[in-house]
């Protein structure tokens, strides 16, 4: 999740956990220090574009690193206070705020390696948007009342409307797979993976990316829309490129670490690898050129990103038509 959301997730935790043994605002502060502390690997230079993507949300978010670096951040933090006798308590405080931050960001569809060092899968359910408000704003506005009040009840009503709008992105996004599903075997459609992800800042409206060899295929579908059927488009993959780049470390990388959500394509002598999953077409975020076309084939010595967003004008007006469920034509 974007920092906001993270500062604002630890705060509210370390409230919580500390409660009226000491200051509230010291709690919320020391909880937006840890919450935020695990996305400074983004200072972090690999000197390779891919592998400052693929290395994000590495160890900074293993669980096991986290559960060991929390005992000496907590005792300097109680140190600091002069509440070494509060020393259990800060480090449950901090334990939370640092792990509670790698589970939000494994709901999102990035890719969080929670297991390392035992394993480096990315974790990804993306069931919520990297920003979105529904999800931050109850959290800041209940650990602010909490503040100003002195009351707990308006921390903890924030913390359950969040975790309630996490759960409730999960069961949406488990209704419009099954959608989904149904509108691809009726198309005849034989895809090989299917992923169902929020579009920008709502739960509301869904982009559906299914892959198969040689394409990739793309719908949209809004909560709000009163006919449930789906089009999808359909673009080439790259697939004829496979052979000659796929053997590629950055290209073997995107493709791990996007879990086969990606495609392959030339623009003129350029040869680029696309995580297709952050994005919609035509734009993708994560895009890399990876090798000169030949003959001979020649690949970069480093990667470089060249991805472009989406008109944000023209993003936001086919949003707010397909959340009030209106037909749209997506922004290509």
């Amino acid at each position: 999740m974007d920092s906001v959301s993270q500062l604002a997730l630890g705060a509210a935790v370390s409230v919580a956990v500390m409660g009226r043994r000491t200051s509230r605002v010291k709690a919320a502060a020391w909880g937006a220090v840890a919450g935020t502390l695990p996305d400074l690997d983004v200072l972090i230079s690999h000197g390779d574009p891919v592998l400052d993507m693929v290395l994000h949300r590495a160890e900074t978010h293993a669980l096991l690193w986290q559960t060991l670096a929390s005992v000496p951040l907590a005792w300097t933090i109680a140190a600091l206070q002069r509440e070494r006798a509060l020393f259990a308590r800060w480090w449950l405080a901090v334990w939370l705020a640092l792990t509670t931050h790698a589970l939000l960001d494994a709901m999102t569809v990035y890719g969080t390696q929670l297991a390392l060092p035992f394993s480096d899968h990315p974790f990804g359910l993306g069931s919520v948007f990297i920003i979105d408000p529904l999800f931050t704003l109850p959290l800041l506005a209940g650990t602010a009342w909490t503040l100003r009040s002195g009351r707990p009840r308006g921390n903890g009503l924030g913390l359950l409307l969040a975790t309630a709008y996490l759960a409730w992105g999960a069961t949406a996004q488990a209704h419009v797979r099954g959608l989904a599903e149904q509108a691809l075997a009726a198309q005849g459609i034989h895809a090989e993976r299917l992923l169902v992800t929020p579009a920008p800042f709502t739960s509301m409206v869904w982009r559906l990316l299914a892959v198969d060899r040689g394409h990739y295929y793309e719908g949209f579908h809004s909560l709000a829309d009163r006919q449930p059927q789906i089009r999808f488009d359909r673009f080439d993959r790259g697939a004829a490129l496979e052979p000659a780049v796929g053997p590629l470390d950055p290209v073997r990388r995107i493709a791990r670490f996007s879990g086969g959500f990606y495609r392959l394509d030339q623009a003129g002598d350029t040869v680029r690898v696309t995580d297709l999953r952050m994005g919609q077409e035509p734009s993708y975020i994560f895009t890399f050129e990876v090798a000169r076309a030949g003959p001979p084939l020649q690949a970069l010595p480093v990667a470089v990103q060249v991805g472009a967003r989406i008109d944000l004008g023209r993003g936001l007006a086919w949003l707010w038509a397909r959340l009030r469920g209106l037909p749209a034509e997506p922004p290509r």
